[in-house]
């Protein structure tokens, strides 16, 4: 597995592997790895020759310095995952290598970007999709794999590429869960036990909303109903509850009767957490 430090470096390795002609895939992340990005590394390595992983915590889109800094790390341990996963190049820019001093361009769906998820963090997904942008520029794969537990950044970087015509292929992979029903993100790691065990009431508010969106309810109800019911655990803080349309992340009208995505974010402790599903009634 090639080690690239800069963006000259990740540069040559993808031009060494179109020289033989291969197709390369994509698989950004911010490292701290688990099982949900090795799930993405396979999806990857099954639909393309060739697999760049990337490891960069983006600051711009950490709102808070403290949760930038608290956000864990640990390299030799990505790189052993990486590497036994048959990961070909790893891309590991420091801050430096990858903003410009004087940087004056971000990217932003102007829509997308600041509604649900992007109101209670500002700013959150112009830092995702302007750094996106800047690994779908210096890498240009063919096709580059997100988790779907991030739903509402998955959309607004599918978005992102049709709007301004990006030749890379964002695909959605399905939440991978740990066998209680948590979902698995880099974050679990800072609950305490007792906020891990109430963390499983958000899988279990999913497949109440699940079964209740079956039922003929309007969003509205759904919501508050699904708010209630994460409210009934004490460790955790309910941050937003969102039932909205499955593709366009638009609010439904009247009673529910297509595909929803049902969007959770709640806090146990300082630990914010998020998960969804989507839901068909039909």
């Amino acid at each position: 597995m090639r080690i690239c430090r800069t963006k000259a470096d990740v540069r040559d390795a993808v031009k060494d592997f179109r020289a033989k002609g291969e197709t390369v895939g994509l698989v950004p992340t911010m490292g701290y790895l688990h099982n949900g990005h090795m799930s993405l590394v396979s999806v990857a390595k099954a639909a393309t020759s060739r697999v760049v992983a990337t490891i960069f915590v983006n600051p711009t889109q950490f709102g808070d310095a403290a949760d930038l800094d608290a956000y864990p790390r640990d390299e030799a341990r990505d790189f052993a995952l990486l590497e036994a996963a048959g990961v070909d190049a790893v891309f590991v820019p420091s801050v430096t290598e990858m903003y410009h001093a004087n940087k004056q361009t971000t990217v932003e769906t102007e829509q997308l970007a600041n509604i649900l998820m992007g109101a209670l963090r500002p700013n959150h997904y112009k830092g995702v999709c302007t750094v996106v942008s800047k690994l779908f520029n210096i890498v240009q794969p063919d096709k580059a794999f997100f988790g779907e537990k991030d739903y509402q950044q998955l959309l607004v970087i599918q978005t992102m590429v049709r709007d301004l015509d990006i030749p890379v292929d964002a695909i959605g992979v399905p939440t991978v869960r740990d066998v209680d029903g948590l979902a698995l993100s880099s974050r679990n790691v800072r609950l305490t036990a007792d906020d891990r065990q109430a963390a499983l009431i958000l899988n279990k508010a999913l497949a109440y909303g699940d079964y209740e969106a079956s039922d003929g309810r309007e969003a509205a109800e759904l919501e508050r109903d699904i708010h209630a019911f994460i409210a009934r655990e004490p460790r955790a803080t309910v941050q937003s509850v969102d039932v909205r349309d499955a593709f366009t992340l638009e609010v439904p009208v009247g009673k529910i009767d297509s595909p929803v995505v049902i969007l959770l974010a709640a806090s146990f402790g300082d630990v914010l957490l998020i998960d969804q599903r989507v839901s068909d009634p039909s």
